[in-house]
Order: C-alpha cells, then structure tokens, then sequence
C-alpha cells in the first residue's frame, strides 16, 4: 500500500483565471453506455495534448450493462478512473485487468491494441472518467503499454488545509503521481476538498489546463464553477500557477499537459497527424493488422 507522504507547500503567486465554462454534451459509446463528454473534438487544439475527457455515471444498470465491447486504438493513451463500480479489461496484446472503485487504467495504445471494457455488476452505481492523451508522432506507433493501479497504489496528499488530493499523473506538492511522460508531462489530480478549503498548484505557464467539477461548487480567481462544468484556464504568462476554493465541500479534476503543437487527424479511435496516416490504420485494423 502506499504510505501517504508529507507534502510541501506548492505557493502560487498569481492563479490563472477561468477563459471558459463548457458544458459537456450527453452521448453514449461502446454498446450503447451513456456518458457526457466533457472535453469534445473541438477543443483537442486549445486544450492541447488532450483529445477527449468523458463523464460516466449511473445508478441504472441500462445505462452501462452493455459496457464496450471490442475496438479499436491507435496513437495515444487513454487513462481510465474509475470512483464506484467494476470494469474488466481485456486487450489483443494479452493484458487483463478488473478496475475497481478508486483505481486508474492507463494504457498506450501505441501502433495498435483492440481492446474491451466490460462491467462486472449487475447493479449499483458505475462512476468514473475516461481520458484521452495524445501521443507525440514519434511515439503514436510505439508498442502497446497498460497498467492497472489499484486505489491503494495511488499516490495520496492531504494539504495543510485537508484537501486530500490524488496524483494519478505529474507532481503535486512534492509528490510524484503512478505515471509520469516527458513529451506530455501531463499532470491529473483529483481533489477532494472540504468546506473553505483552499487549494494551490504551481503550473508551467506554457502548460494548457483545466478544472472539471464533478462534486459541489469551485471558485477560481473570483469566477465560480458549478458541478458538471469543465473551467478551461487561461493561458497567462503572469500567471504561475491556479488557486482553487471551496465553500462547501468539492471534488474535482485538475488536468493540465505540455502542448505537442503538432498537426491531429482523428478518425473515431485513431489519432495521427496526418490523413495518410489514418488510411492506414484503417487498413491496418481492416486487415488484421492492428494487433
């Protein structure tokens, strides 16, 4: 189990400001799974190197029996947290593994992996989120990587003002999160906040960033984010980090990464940079080559 280290303080001089509100668009994928995707394709650009963050979460087995059966990857990563619930993984390139309440899957899809994500419960609630990375072109035909962490593998922090913090990915506070990647350098905190609680992260200026609340009420430099809303941070060079504040008790997602800055084609689960790219995948996966 992970021992819960002593974290230093993380001073931030001034916080970036909220540039946006989003509100996520009601969906359903796999075998008919309903969710909200929160982050959508016309954001990938501004919230560059992430492509798509999805909200799932239900109390009605009719909306993630079904689960998602076998698809297709190619070309990034896609990190799976699960908050209540059981999902069995099982991948082409012969991984296995039950994600279960509080625990994380990260898995590379690299040059290719067809892969499913099916509940194991027949009832009770299924809660988590699903992200997508981007991978730089010189890494999107790697080989296939995936990990499970277990909710006791996870990096754990409580601040000096009690806000108990996930470091799924990054570094909060002195403490380095399950994964780390040098082109990304991608950082994904959960925050659980109790009331008039006060929370600090120093981010790279360069670093694009955002908030999703998934419990209660945030303010953000004097801009209040309600359940259910992604706050997209500006990008400002004055700025060294972001202050987050909750009157009540909160929980949320702090997500923020390293730009690529390089061209993105996106076909359904396939991601490059250019359209040759994703004619061949296609090929690739119609032929039997994928995996």
């Amino acid at each position: 189990m992970t021992k819960n280290p002593v974290p230093r303080s993380e001073h931030v001089n001034r916080s970036r400001t909220v540039e946006q509100l989003v509100v996520g668009k009601a969906t359903s994928d796999g075998a008919g799974v309903k969710l909200t995707r929160v982050l959508t394709q016309s954001l990938q650009r501004r919230l560059d190197p992430f492509l798509m963050l999805d909200a799932f979460g239900s109390d009605n087995p009719d909306d993630y029996i079904a689960g998602f059966p076998d698809h297709p990857h190619r070309g990034f990563e896609t990190v799976t947290y699960m908050i209540a619930g059981r999902m069995r993984h099982r991948d082409s390139a012969g991984h296995e593994g039950l994600l279960e309440n509080g625990g994380v899957q990260w898995m590379t899809a690299g040059r290719g992996v067809i892969h499913s994500e099916i509940p194991q419960q027949e009832e009770g609630v299924m809660e988590g989120f699903q992200l997508w990375l981007n991978l730089p072109g010189k890494d999107k035909l790697c080989v296939p990587w995936y990990r499970d962490f277990a909710a006791a593998d996870l990096p754990r922090l409580v601040t000096e003002t009690g806000v108990a913090v996930n470091v799924i990915a990054g570094e909060s506070h002195g403490v380095s999160g399950a994964v780390t990647r040098e082109a990304t350098a991608p950082l994904y905190l959960d925050l659980h906040l109790p009331a008039n609680a006060r929370f600090t992260q120093a981010l790279p200026a360069g670093h694009n960033a955002f908030v999703y609340v998934y419990r209660g009420v945030l303010s953000i430099a004097g801009s209040m984010v309600p359940a259910q809303r992604m706050a997209i941070l500006a990008s400002e060079a004055q700025a060294d980090g972001v202050v987050i504040e909750a009157r009540s008790e909160a929980k949320a997602l702090l997500i923020a990464g390293q730009p690529l800055n390089e061209p993105i084609a996106q076909y359904g689960p396939f991601v490059m940079n250019t359209e040759q790219e994703i004619y061949q995948a296609l090929n690739d996966f119609r032929d039997g080559r994928l995996a």
